[in-house]
């Protein structure tokens, strides 16, 4: 829709006429004040605040944390091991140091999410930040200033220079020639847009074409005028903006739904084995070492649940967020700062990117492109057309208004004073420099930043005193200002080429200074170059001229702005940024589309697109460039079609922009979508990477997942190959770990079976999960980018963490975990020299020991040293298997170990902290473990190295599949076929549904329509064959 406050500011008092749909900027000054019961004399009585509905709140932000199926189960376990503990009537630290371990781990997690989504609210806040304080208001009769937050539908405002507009408001007297207003916050356009009266009749007209209406937020850069208020609070064009980032939820990162659908997916299974386990020792529920069928039964159920914990990898979360973390620092020395830590694996999958034009495309500083003199016209005109870098020019008609730049030491780079026109001049003429100085350049090097930003304007301030200004107007479309120099008074004006040209009837030759009549030639000349700044090259055209006046005049009328001396034309632009070509180059090299947003018209920005040069594939924009209302006016089939070819979006507001996003979603793009202005926060907000510029607005930023600290776009490039480099990472740690816990489940599983005893206590499970696994899951993180990770073409949205073939591999290598694990338990007890020696039978009959004579004390199966050697052949399996993962598919012949040292001193660490736990009295007493013998660290190594053969042999029919992909029996087969068949599927679905669109398009008997038509029957039959 429109401007939703627009629809509803008539509606807000009583006796309000029929407005059949009509909106303020389409109602005469008289209608809007009988309406909202105001008069221009003495204004309105009524009181009103204009407020703001609260956030969510703080205990919603907690509870949200723990809605997930594995931490719902992990909180279970936590509780049952409590109630377990208390039921048996257990004491002392162990007793309750898993599940306290378990419920801290979860704590913590969840004051991360708090904090994250905390942050979020700050964009709601800072907007508010744009909105005036106070206002000039006309109440009973008297102008008083009041608090912006206590005007009413009805008030009228006076506002003027500098001022910030307090409400959104229709403009009904004019107290100036002129009334400007600079909108970039609200439309992204650095251009200010003149204000006047009369009604606007264009039904769907946007915040541009709106020129009666002051928005909120804005600022008055001329003029001054008196308006009435039409809609205040959430009512305006900014609460709009605020209320659309409200109901804007949070998506969740293609990394979150896929760790969340395997997760799901993980608790199914582990319920699964839990309820089995606890199932297949039913009969073991009476043995006498229980003390009964309750506590046997309450015995398998411990067991059922330290299952659960151990088939739970707690440290995911963890090393997840930690991983991202380092990888947010190394981005932010690409000048990328990420604000939101799952977004750094989205950028892997971006497939579109929606740049906003202004600022982010662009500089966003109108400058000079052009200046076009009249050299000599002895033998016919002469006109010359200049870079803006020399230094030839005269600079006659750069003093105009009171604007000007300054250097900002924070941002590091200079700011404008004033209107963007009046700034790009003042520019031109610092770039100029001063005339007779050979060696001003060196002479200007030496000044300071702040001195150098207007040196050689306060040179020409000071050269020529301003006596008299006619400022612009519409019917003019020029303005003039008298100035005095020595004794001598001149006229300077410009304006309209338009208006200036035909008012002069003289020039001044550049080349020696001469003043010549301004013949039809010359005349035709200067047309032709203002027609090819206007038009081809689409400048933003100013004339300039002066006239010597009278020493004794000391005021201007509109008479004397003619017999102008013409002095040349400039031609202005807001000029693309130098690094964009190569930054969107390499964005089309990696597979990602770029499409232009903007605000301004359609030839200008066609215009910016082939000055960037990243468009030349494109013959025409005619396919390929829509107008905000004509992609609305087309068939939702042909939408469709139109934002598969989209590269230039113009004429948009903020709801176009989250409608495009909301589109390209709906076709399965991953969207990233930059912006630097208030009215880009919604669709940052709804995109699934928003990127900020580091100039942009704190309610951009704040609505953003990544920040650009330099502006350029180029930074998109190297932060996209970070985050594809990330993702590669993520997933070998994720598969790191979840093979280390189905070694685990496969461990506990086997020994339940088997009815021997427990091979790891709950809090070895703990350790080896939390510590063990997490440091070499962190460094597998700092493995290397690809080479290749940029002409890769983006990975898809439903590409799963661990596919098919993967998940194979690592149920081999987890098996062989938690065999090995138990094997060293049992070796202990049959074959080590320092054990028992016991036979196979004794060991699973080891429940009924206390019934039956033994040469053995059944004290031996409560030994700390089996489940020692257990624990440690699985930690160092564990740091074999991490070697494994220094790639997906390449051998360690390869790639060796020494290619991530981070790698490296993580095992060196780990193996150490795990010494240290098994040497060390206190902590082995805790741990439940004991010192090692050199013959036992022999047999942890034996049972431990296959773990690298193994995987070798798996990772070499990765690489060499047993069928290319075309036959049968190779994993690659299966991959391919079941994607073909989901594709196909997904073609013949998006035929039935817009088959009726099609015939229509058919029956049209146009031939774009029955091109569109054949290209949707080409997608379905493609597959087919």
């Amino acid at each position: 829709m429109g401007v939703q406050e627009e629809a509803a500011c008539l509606k807000t008092r009583p006796g309000n006429a029929k407005t059949n749909g009509r909106k303020p900027a389409q109602y005469d000054v008289c209608f809007i004040l009988t309406t909202l019961l105001s008069h221009m004399t003495p204004g309105v009585t009524e009181l009103g605040l204009s407020r703001h509905e609260p956030g969510a709140p703080f205990w919603k932000l907690v509870l949200k944390q723990f809605d997930d199926l594995l931490v719902k189960i992990l909180i279970a376990a936590a509780l049952i091991s409590f109630i377990l503990a208390l039921v048996n009537g257990e004491t002392g630290l162990m007793a309750f140091l898993e599940p306290s371990v378990i419920l801290m781990i979860l704590a913590a997690n969840a004051a991360v999410g708090v904090i994250t989504e905390s942050n979020a609210e700050k964009a709601l806040e800072e907007l508010r930040a744009y909105q005036a304080d106070v206002a000039t208001v006309l109440r009973n009769g008297c102008f008083s200033i009041l608090p912006a937050s206590e005007l009413v539908p009805g008030d009228i405002v006076e506002v003027s220079v500098g001022c910030k507009i307090p409400a959104d408001m229709r403009m009904i007297e004019m107290l100036s020639n002129q009334v400007r207003v600079d909108q970039a916050i609200l439309t992204g356009e650095s251009s200010s847009v003149e204000k006047e009266l009369k009604i606007t009749t264009t039904s769907n007209a946007v915040y541009q074409d709106k020129t009666n209406i002051l928005f909120s937020g804005t600022v008055v850069v001329a003029g001054r005028a008196r308006a009435i208020v039409v809609g205040v609070g959430p009512n305006t064009a900014m609460g709009s903006i605020r209320d659309s980032m409200l109901r804007t939820e949070d998506e969740a990162t293609p990394l979150k739904k896929k760790l969340d659908e395997f997760g799901t997916f993980l608790a199914k299974v582990i319920a699964g084995i839990c309820v089995l386990v606890w199932i297949v020792n039913i009969g073991h529920f009476r043995d006498p070492s229980h003390g009964g069928f309750l506590r046997g039964a309450i015995h398998y159920f411990k067991i059922a649940v330290a299952l659960a914990v151990a088939a739970i990898p707690e440290g995911l979360p963890a090393v997840v967020t930690t991983c991202l973390a380092l990888g947010t620092k190394r981005m932010a020395r690409l000048n990328a700062i990420v604000r939101s830590l799952p977004s750094v694996e989205t950028l892997g999958c971006t497939t579109v990117i929606c740049s906003d034009k202004t600022g982010t495309l662009t500089t966003n500083m109108m400058s000079v492109a052009k200046v076009c003199v009249v050299e000599s016209a002895n033998r016919g005109p002469v006109v010359s057309e200049y870079s803006v870098s020399g230094t030839t020019y005269a600079p006659e008609g750069i003093i105009f208004d009171s604007t000007g730049m300054q250097y900002n030491p924070d941002k590091g780079n200079y700011e404008k004073i004033g209107e963007s026109t009046e700034v790009a001049l003042r520019v031109l003429a610092e770039k100029v420099g001063l005339p007779g100085f050979d060696s001003l350049p060196s002479a200007l090097n030496m000044l300071t930043k702040h001195e150098r930003a207007s040196y050689c304007n306060h040179y020409w301030e000071e050269q020529f005193r301003k006596i008299h200004v006619l400022e612009f107007s519409r019917d003019r479309k020029m303005m003039s200002v008298l100035c005095s120099r020595n004794q001598m008074h001149i006229l300077f004006s410009k304006g309209a080429p338009e208006s200036i040209i035909p008012r002069c009837s003289t020039i001044l030759c550049n080349s020696d200074g001469s003043i010549v009549p301004l013949t039809a030639d010359i005349r035709a000349e200067l047309d032709s170059r203002f027609n090819s700044f206007a038009g081809k090259e689409t400048l933003r055209c100013l004339a300039l001229a002066l006239k010597w006046m009278p020493s004794v005049q000391q005021s201007l009328s509109f008479d004397d702005e003619k017999d102008l001396t013409f002095i040349g034309l400039v031609g202005m632009l807001d000029p693309p940024r130098d690094e964009v070509k190569n930054a969107m180059l390499s964005c089309m090299t990696a597979g990602i589309r770029v499409i232009v947003v903007t605000g301004d018209n359609k030839s200008t920005a066609e215009s910016l697109c082939r000055k960037i040069g990243a468009f030349d594939q494109l013959i025409d924009f005619s396919e390929h460039s829509y107008t905000a209302s004509e992609f609305e006016e087309l068939a939702p089939l042909q939408q469709t079609i139109a934002l598969q070819r989209m590269a230039l979006f113009t004429r948009v507001e903020p709801s176009h922009k989250r409608i495009l996003v909301e589109a390209l979603q709906h076709q399965n793009e991953v969207v990233a979508m930059t912006g630097d202005g208030v009215n880009d926060a919604p669709a940052l907000k709804k995109a699934d990477i928003g990127i900020a510029m580091g100039s942009g607005t704190a309610v951009a930023k704040s609505a953003s997942d990544m920040v650009l600290a330099d502006d350029n776009f180029a930074s998109i490039v190297a932060a996209v190959a970070e985050g594809r480099a990330i993702y590669n990472n993520t997933k070998q740690f994720i598969r790191y770990m979840i093979s280390s816990n189905i070694g685990e489940v496969v461990c506990i599983f086997v020994a339940a079976v088997l009815g021997i005893p427990d091979t790891l206590a709950p809090v070895q499970l703990l350790w080896v999960n939390l510590v063990t696994d997490g440091l070499p899951a962190t460094a597998i993180g700092f493995n290397k980018q690809d080479s290749d990770v940029m002409r890769a073409k983006p990975r898809k949205v439903n590409e799963a963490v661990v596919s098919g073939w993967l998940f194979f591999r690592y149920l081999v290598i987890g098996a062989y975990v938690g065999l090995a694990t138990v094997a060293g338990f049992i070796w202990w007890f049959v074959y080590s020299d320092g054990g028992p020696k016991l036979p196979y039978t004794e060991l699973m009959n080891f429940y009924s020991c206390p019934t039956r004579e033994t040469t053995y004390p059944c004290s031996i199966f409560d030994d700390r040293h089996p489940s020692t050697v257990s624990m440690t052949v699985l930690v160092v399996v564990e740091m074999f298997n991490a070697l494994n993962n220094l790639s997906e598919n390449q051998s360690l012949l390869v790639i060796p170990p020494w290619s991530n040292m981070w790698l490296v001193a993580s095992i060196i660490i780990t193996m150490l902290l795990h010494i240290l736990i098994l040497y060390v009295h206190p902590l082995s007493i805790l741990f439940s473990v004991t010192p090692l013998s050199l013959a036992d660290w022999t047999v942890v190594l034996y049972l431990s190295l296959p773990v690298i053969v193994i995987d070798e042999v798996l990772k070499f029919f990765s690489r060499n599949p047993i069928d290319s992909g075309y036959g049968s029996g190779g994993p690659i087969y299966f991959q391919k076929k079941i994607y073909m068949k989901s594709k196909l599927w997904s073609n013949i679905k998006h035929f039935w549904n817009h088959k009726a669109s099609m015939v229509s398009l058919i029956e049209s008997k146009s031939s774009i329509s029955i091109c569109v038509a054949i290209e949707e029957l080409n997608k379905v039959t493609k597959d087919i064959v």
